[in-house]
């Protein structure tokens, strides 16, 4: 038989020797959470119930009492059984706890009760219904029964609605086994989160009080000495509760922080909260809008994996799962849009970001009629979609509303959002050079104000989130007058336009790329002052855009400044008059059909929404490089907070911060988190990262209205007609124009240089990092995107051939074989030798 395991063991025993709860309290005390000390009695004891203990089982609990001190404390005998506490069946109730034993007897006697309760019929009927099989197995913690002076229950969640953004509450005097046991109701108290992952109280709800009684070994009771005054007086302050929620936030973020959703049991004993029970929210609901309850929830990254292919971070996921919903929100609430209060929109799963379709299909087919399919070709992916009825004409005198309040609105919140976006380059400038304060309080003074427009930057967040109303019009108004050529003509239109801040970015890498072969034959560029100063005013402007901008880990250009100056030689050789003069030709073939084939009204109102088109598709870019600027920010102060915490000794590389939650760094510095809780979750999370990058994701994945994972999908290039000229793979036209030449498939754009002029570009997924790119290429194919994607963007802006949305053809296409692009028709056609 084995020994009995301590605390700091029980995290790294396997589940079927320390059962469910010895090891989800290992990892809460690993993790640096307040646990009080315990041991675990392994599963494999439990064989011997039934039967007499031998002596050797009984001198090993006394003698685990006696070193610890315990002999005649008052203890807390909890079953931990194999398979208890998980995810998928909690057996809350089922098994036997026993309360205030004292003595090495009374632990023997309760230890046995424990086990037995392993045979009870209701135990057998829970695990026949839950279809577990195989001999039951019970371990057993033994823990210093705490004085309570409270206790309760919490949730992470709300388990009724499922809202991620609560934390519920439930507080009694004394002992908490008094509400698990329903002899109580307590109170209730009710957290919501605010954009920084802080808790703040909103509601309390008195409940039933009355004397607490905590049951005896003999089976007798014995009074709590609970003040009388007490009893009927509110559990919490304000304060006090607030603490508590980050303690319970912060210990669910531990155990899961890509789903901090648990049940858990704590103690306050006049001076300290304490954890005596974790474990994962079982069957939570999913909360959605009721249209949807009785269809399976849609998650798709056919539009995050362009610019987050790759794993998240916690610090990623941090920013990401309230970022997504305040960018996807602002449209439908400027026109007044009931949206759901907490549905949650973003989720991670093997690490990759994901999107909740379903959610965004309902919300723009309810608000406006954007039939679900639309919605997809300007989203991305091939995700199914949801099921609509046909609207009535309230309905749709609603929807007219809706956008005639849009319309009204849009331009003053569009105004808003370009002096946001300048007040957010403005205060990542006045970030980045500033030093790291000494004192904790002054870090978290600064951290604040680069997370304040998060909480008020409504205007920015709009104009990066809602950018695709009038180029969604623009569509519209050219799908109802040339079918099927829509995303032809618009991209034609809006070629060569007033250009985006990605744009101008390109273009100056081409001037700074000339500047430099004018450098170097004059002398080399180590001793040009002018083209030194030109490039200095280069990374004043964009040093802070870099590849895959998105992940707070992403080095930026002004970190790197050789990713840029390796790629000039090729750049200086792009002709940007035949640029300009392929993208005026683009236009004005589109302008020449449109006043041959339609009506002359069509005119002003096609020039007006590509005008409107243009400008928005130009907001949304510079929404973004605001927001990176401040990403890069932050990532700067992030870092030397890393530095800070190596040399305390907290962490063992500054980089290791990135695998943190902003509010568990606050804990550790505040003297609320220890510094080997830090590094035992970063060692934990530094795993799982490296075996979510070596998994393959799936472009979009299907969840059941009770919570099971439904269909996978990886789908693959759909597949035109064969003929003598080749295969065609029909993806989505978002460029111009048509392109024939070589392939060249890049993974990351720093693969750059791999790229000749005039070869076809294949890529996995695009974002500004790859802008350089596309100056080279004569076409583009990208796997993933939208005609709303960066990608798609600047293909327009540039006159770019490209077809996007063709998962696995970076696989499928090889190096060096002839296609053809056409960006008129979404097709790439792989020509024939």
């Amino acid at each position: 038989m084995n020994g009995l395991i301590d605390a700091s063991a029980a995290v790294e025993a396997a589940p079927d020797i320390v059962g469910g709860k010895g090891r989800q309290l290992g990892q809460l005390h690993g993790d640096g959470l307040p646990v009080p000390d315990f041991f675990v009695i392994p599963a494999c004891w439990s064989s011997l119930r039934g039967r007499p203990l031998p002596q050797s089982f009984v001198a090993l609990l006394a003698e685990a009492l006696r070193v610890r001190g315990w002999a005649t404390t008052p203890l807390a005998v909890r079953s931990s059984a194999v398979g208890e506490d998980a995810a998928e069946a909690s057996f809350a109730g089922i098994y036997r706890s026993l309360l205030n034993v004292t003595g090495v007897d009374a632990l023997v006697a309760a230890v046995g009760a424990v086990w037995d309760s392993l045979d009870t019929p209701t135990a057998k009927a829970y695990r026949e219904r839950l279809g577990v099989a195989g001999a039951p197995a019970m371990a057993v913690v033994v823990m210093p029964l705490l004085p309570a002076v409270a206790s309760g229950i919490a949730f992470t969640c709300d388990p009724l609605s499922g809202r991620e953004d609560r934390i519920v509450v439930h507080a009694a005097w004394g002992l908490g086994e008094v509400l698990v046991g329903g002899e109580s109701a307590g109170d209730e108290y009710v957290f919501a989160e605010d954009t920084t992952d802080t808790w703040r109280l909103i509601e309390c709800k008195p409940g039933r009080k009355e004397t607490m009684a905590v049951p005896a070994p003999a089976g007798g009771t014995q009074r709590l000495a609970v003040e009388t005054s007490r009893i009927a007086a509110p559990v919490f302050e304000r304060e006090s509760a607030e603490q508590l929620a980050a303690l319970l936030r912060d210990a669910a973020v531990a155990c899961d922080f890509v789903a901090p959703f648990f049940d858990l049991e704590w103690v306050w004993d006049g001076t300290q909260f304490w954890l005596t029970q974790a474990r994962p929210v079982t069957r939570r609901p999913h909360h959605t809008y009721a249209a949807l309850r009785d269809q399976a929830a849609i998650w798709t990254r056919g539009n995050t994996c362009e610019v987050m292919p790759e794993p998240l971070q916690a610090m990623d996921w941090n920013f990401s799962r309230r970022g997504c919903n305040d960018l996807l929100e602002q449209g439908w609430k400027l026109m007044g849009y009931p949206l759901l209060p907490g549905v949650q929109r973003a989720g991670l799963f093997d690490g990759r970001l994901y999107l909740e379709a379903s959610v965004m299909q309902w919300e723009a087919w309810d608000a406006i009629g954007l039939p679900p399919e639309r919605f997809n070709a300007l989203m991305g992916g091939h995700q199914p979609v949801i099921a609509t009825t046909p609207p009535g004409w309230r309905q749709r005198l609603k929807r007219l509303g809706r956008t005639l309040r849009y319309l009204r609105s849009a331009p003053a919140m569009g105004k808003r959002g370009d002096a946001e976006v300048e007040a957010a380059h403005a205060l990542a400038k006045a970030l980045r050079d500033v030093p790291l304060p000494e004192d904790n309080a002054a870090i978290m003074a600064l951290l604040n104000r680069l997370f304040r427009p998060a909480r008020e930057f409504a205007g920015m967040f709009f104009l990066q989130g809602s950018g695709g109303g009038s180029l969604s019009l623009l569509l519209d108004t050219l799908e109802r007058a040339f079918p099927g050529e829509s995303a032809a003509i618009g991209a034609a239109l809006l070629a060569g336009g007033e250009p985006s801040v990605t744009a101008q970015q390109g273009y100056a890498l081409i001037e700074l790329a000339q500047r430099a072969r004018a450098a170097e034959n004059a002398g080399g560029l180590a001793k040009n002052a002018e083209f030194a100063a030109a490039f200095a005013d280069f990374l004043e402007r964009y040093g802070h855009r870099g590849h895959y901008e998105t992940y707070v880990r992403s080095p930026r250009y002004h970190e790197q400044p050789e990713r840029l100056l390796e790629q000039l030689p090729a750049l200086a050789a792009v002709d940007l008059e035949a640029m300009r003069a392929r993208q005026k030709a683009a236009a004005e073939a589109a302008w020449v059909r449109i006043r041959r084939e339609l009506p002359w009204w069509y005119r002003p109102l096609l020039g007006a929404q590509v005008k409107a088109a243009n400008r928005d598709s130009n907001r949304r870019e510079a929404a973004r490089s605001a927001i990176i600027a401040l990403l890069a920010s932050g990532r700067r102060l992030w870092l030397l907070i890393g530095e800070r915490l190596v040399s305390e000794g907290a962490l063992a590389a500054r980089e290791d911060v990135f695998h943190l939650f902003p509010a568990e760094v606050a804990r550790y510095a505040f003297g609320q988190l220890p510094g080997p809780g830090l590094r035992a979750r970063v060692a934990r999370r530094a795993a799982q990262f490296a075996l979510w990058r070596a998994s393959e994701p799936q472009e979009w994945l299907t969840r059941s209205p009770q919570g099971q994972i439904g269909e996978l999908s990886r789908s693959t290039p759909k597949k035109g007609q064969k003929s003598a000229a080749g295969e065609l793979l029909q993806g989505v036209a978002t460029g111009t124009g048509r392109a024939r030449g070589k392939v060249r498939r890049l993974r990351h754009p720093s693969e750059g240089l791999a790229l000749q002029p005039g070869e076809i570009l294949v890529a996995p997924s695009t974002d500004p990092g790859w802008t350089p790119l596309f100056l080279k290429a004569a076409g583009l194919i990208v796997e993933t995107g939208g005609y709303l994607s960066h990608g798609a963007i600047v293909a327009r802006e540039f006159a770019l051939p490209a077809v996007v949305n063709l998962p696995g053809v970076v696989d499928l296409l090889a190096d060096g074989e002839e296609v053809e692009v056409d960006g008129y028709s979404g097709t790439v056609r792989r020509v024939l030798p």
